[in-house]
């Protein structure tokens, strides 16, 4: 049981790197950094299509990345 949730831990991180690799940069310049993006502020809009997805598959992962590395470490422990 533990070699194969450490496979699939090894596999879900690999994912992570891939999903994080396909996200649509965000295009912020060096007078965004200095003035703190306030002229972003007020326009900010929900990611829609691709973006949306990407974001979510990333929570997803993420979530399974800790849920895998806790039970491996109770595994070990036991």
């Amino acid at each position: 049981m533990y070699n194969v949730l450490l496979t699939l831990l090894v596999i879900i991180s690999i994912l992570i790197i891939i999903a994080v690799m396909m996200q649509p940069a965000k295009n912020d310049n060096a007078s965004t950094a200095l003035s703190g993006g306030s002229s972003e502020l007020f326009s900010k809009q929900k990611p829609r299509g691709f973006e949306a997805f990407m974001q979510k598959v990333t929570t997803i992962l993420g979530i399974l990345f800790f849920v895998i590395g806790l039970a491996l470490v109770y595994l070990s422990s036991h």
